[in-house]
């Protein structure tokens, strides 16, 4: 499995940007989907899981701001972010969790967000 995410840059405080992770190598619909996202320095958090008919999960902190969707038949997650903060900035990671418990796993390999004040 290989997961490519796009979408990261740099954005002002308030802003937009929507993240993109091209999923292939398996069946897309066997997977649950998840963004995380890592600061400097600190541990990697979850943000936002989509399971594969489409409930979803946020992190207090994501609630109401970012939007985590999928679309099944382009095999793609997204990650729609609004009213960015600093505190959002980091690298974002795109992970695929197999549905069966104790399943496979993959990540990403990450783009970078970077809210300036």
């Amino acid at each position: 499995v290989q997961l490519v995410e796009s979408g990261g840059g740099l954005v002002q405080a308030g802003g937009s940007l929507r993240l993109s992770c091209i999923f292939s190598g398996s069946i897309f619909s066997w997977y649950f989907m998840s963004w995380y996202r890592q600061a400097p320095g600190k541990e990697r958090e979850l943000l936002a899981t989509v399971t594969n008919i489409h409930n979803t999960n946020y992190t207090d902190s994501v609630k109401g701001r970012f939007t985590i969707s999928r679309d099944n038949a382009e095999n793609t997650v997204y990650l729609q972010m609004n009213s960015l903060k600093p505190e959002d900035s980091g690298v974002y990671y795109c992970k695929a969790d197999h549905l069966v418990p104790h399943g496979p796993r993959y990540w990403g390999q990450g783009t970078q967000v970077t809210v300036s004040s």
